[in-house]
């Protein structure tokens, strides 16, 4: 998902819970069993803090970064209605990093610190934001399989044990939904067009396919922290079961299309009801995430590029701030 560096932690972020806080790690996870709400002022495991400064800002980090490989597009879409729809989405994104980036803030950590891990380099963000758009497809393709993939994982995000965090994904799915099917339609698009026009579909859907399914994360097998995650109700399905739920509703629809999914080992299995898929490269995942992927020098240097750029906007409204609260006092 949008958080696949979750299982890369490190030990000082495992849950070891100690003797003094046995008694209220016993009523919190009481709480989390009846399905109540933890909110920010509530008590809870330092470790259940940090997985959640994790989680949403790796989650932030990856709207905002997400905006860049649509973003380019946005000059040389076909047509004035394509390009209103494709700004529409960019900014849909970044209002999500920002509602995101208001929850982590619940949990304590400053929003510019966040930003500056980000710009370090030493932050996460979803590995499918760092591969390029090579054509209008790919734009059709991320709305219809990167999107599709996000509700995916999302949606159950919107009962995640934690409040701010589970009401801001309420929104933000509603606004995904939309994408999905503005990806989805230009997709169709392009399948009842020419030769041509079918071709850069199907490329798109070669080039995006493998990296969509990466999205949900390792395999459970070797998924560090989901049992844990899963104990606090943070995370609510599994990674392989989001991603076989993923190949089931999206295999039907490429073949609405008129396209070939790319794997020469998918087969629908009648008795167990689902699609039989091969063997992911997670050679190639744990690359990307390493940085070494085909765009991640170029989506970082852009961030850091627009971060410079961005700082009179900054200073401004911070210096704005600053006389309206110093009016407000004299007036007082």
């Amino acid at each position: 998902m949008y958080t696949q560096g979750l299982d890369q932690l490190g030990r000082s972020e495992l849950h070891v819970p100690t003797a003094e806080t046995a008694a209220l790690e016993q009523g919190f996870l009481a709480r989390v069993d009846r399905e109540e709400k933890i909110e920010p002022k509530d008590w809870m495991p330092a470790a259940y803090r940090q997985t959640l400064i994790r989680q949403i800002s790796q989650h932030a980090h990856s709207e905002i970064v997400g905006m860049l490989p649509e973003g380019n597009w946005i000059t040389r879409a076909p047509t004035l209605k394509r390009k209103a729809v494709l700004i529409a989405k960019v900014q849909d994104e970044g209002g999500h990093g920002a509602y995101l980036y208001s929850a982590a803030e619940t949990l304590g950590v400053a929003r510019s610190d966040l930003i500056d891990q980000l710009l370090a380099g030493t932050a996460k963000y979803s590995s499918i934001f760092n591969y390029p758009t090579v054509s209008w497809a790919d734009v059709g393709a991320i709305g219809w399989l990167v999107d599709g993939a996000a509700i995916m994982n999302q949606i159950p995000l919107c009962r995640c044990s934690y409040g701010p965090y589970a009401r801001a994904m309420v929104r933000i799915c509603k606004e995904e939904s939309f994408h999905q099917r503005q990806g989805f339609e230009i997709m169709l698009t392009l399948a009842r067009g020419t030769r041509e026009q079918r071709a850069m579909a199907q490329a798109a859907l070669d080039r995006w396919w493998w990296p969509s399914l990466m999205m949900f994360g390792p395999s459970d097998v070797d998924s560090k922290h989901g049992a844990q995650s899963t104990r606090w109700k943070i995370k609510r399905v599994s990674n392989d079961d989001l991603r076989q739920k993923f190949v089931d509703v999206t295999v039907p629809q490429a073949d609405f299309l008129g396209l070939k999914v790319p794997d020469p080992d998918l087969a629908w299995d009648a008795a167990g009801q689902h699609y039989r898929f091969g063997t992911i490269d997670w050679t190639e995942f744990n690359e990307v995430l390493k940085g070494n992927g085909p765009c991640n020098h170029e989506r970082l240097a852009a961030r850091r590029r627009a971060h410079e750029e961005g700082a009179w906007v900054r200073e401004a409204a911070l210096a704005y701030a600053d006389k309206q609260r110093n009016r407000q006092a004299s007036a007082a």
